[in-house]
């Protein structure tokens, strides 16, 4: 099997004792190559998810029975938009564990394989009141996320419109649960309101995990100049105001008087619900149960539409 190249700094004891753990089911030696291969995982999937799929592969060839390395052979798939092959790797780690942490990354596999319908159908599943608050929340922007795919923005408000949006203390889902809020409300055209929740959004991001404070300044008619740029601009600017002479071959100033000119110048459950007047729902925003908003809702929809919204019709954070 060919290895990939491992920095001599990368001895495997970067990674979670959880996982270590489960690694001493293998022999030592290869405990150890599967261990550095996952940390090199770990290091380049944000900046080059390539990189880290290849390592992640090698992992799973080497150690394919252990969750971990299924886990996140899953999340270095899913970081290369390889939607059915992480849902695969998803579904094989639930299986050894008996875990349900997964569930909103798979929900939102679903969504990359163009099936949000079934998102939906996982958001309301039982498995979600299993999950701890920062993956409820995550499971909230899955479902978000499906109803915009399909074109349901009043429905995608409603749904992100929860105890833990209208919370005052800053989390470390806030910045993206606020920046979702004002991605819908902006794509259903209420501007103001929009404007208001990027401004949230900015004061909880703390890590520049979103964009936000750009959507904000592009909203305020703010324009970035990157100053690198201007120089060099300016430098060009320069040298147009200098021709050849074609007689004697030295350059020499287009203009006499610029001859002197100084060279140094100068970012619980989900409500999977619709609403015929969001204004309505906002009142409630600060709680209710969330399960009855989605059998609410789904009737909402059936009396609007026609039908029940969920027939067939596609993550990625960050994101």
């Amino acid at each position: 099997m060919k290895r990939l190249p491992i920095p001599d700094d990368v001895t495997g004891d970067e990674i979670d004792k959880d996982v270590r753990q489960e690694l001493q089911s293998l022999p030592k030696g290869l405990a150890e190559e599967v261990s550095r291969n996952l940390v090199m995982v770990a290091r380049l999937i944000d900046e080059d998810p390539e990189g880290a799929y290849a390592y992640s592969r090698i992992a799973l060839r080497l150690a394919s029975r252990v969750a971990a390395v299924r886990e996140a052979a899953g999340f270095a798939a899913y970081a290369n938009q390889k939607f059915s092959e992480a849902l695969a790797e998803f579904r094989a780690a639930r299986r050894m564990t008996g875990s349900v942490e997964l569930w909103p990354v798979m929900a939102d596999c679903e969504r990359g394989l163009g099936r949000p319908e079934k998102a939906l159908e996982m958001a309301g599943a039982p498995e979600v009141q299993k999950l701890d608050k920062a993956s409820q929340v995550e499971m909230r922007l899955v479902a978000a996320g499906a109803r915009r795919d399909m074109d349901q923005l009043d429905a995608a408000i409603v749904t992100l419109q929860s105890p833990e949006l209208a919370s005052n203390s800053v989390q470390p889902w806030s910045a993206r649960l606020r920046y979702a809020y004002a991605d819908a409300l902006l794509a259903a055209g209420r501007e103001g309101e929009a404007r208001e929740w990027f401004a949230k959004a900015v004061e909880s991001d703390k890590d520049g995990s979103t964009d936000a404070s750009d959507r904000l300044a592009e909203m305020d008619g703010v324009e970035f100049v990157d100053a690198f740029a201007e120089n060099e601009d300016d430098e060009d600017g320069e040298r147009a105001q200098v021709t050849v002479s074609e007689e004697a071959g030295t350059r020499v100033p287009a203009d006499e008087d610029d001859a002197d000119v100084d060279d140094d110048a100068d970012d619980v459950e989900l409500a999977d619900v619709a609403t015929d007047d969001v204004d309505d729902v906002d009142d409630d925003i600060d709680g209710g149960d969330l399960q009855d908003d989605v059998d609410d809702a789904d009737d909402d929809l059936d009396d609007e539409d026609g039908d029940d919204g969920t027939g067939d019709a596609p993550v990625r954070p960050q994101s």
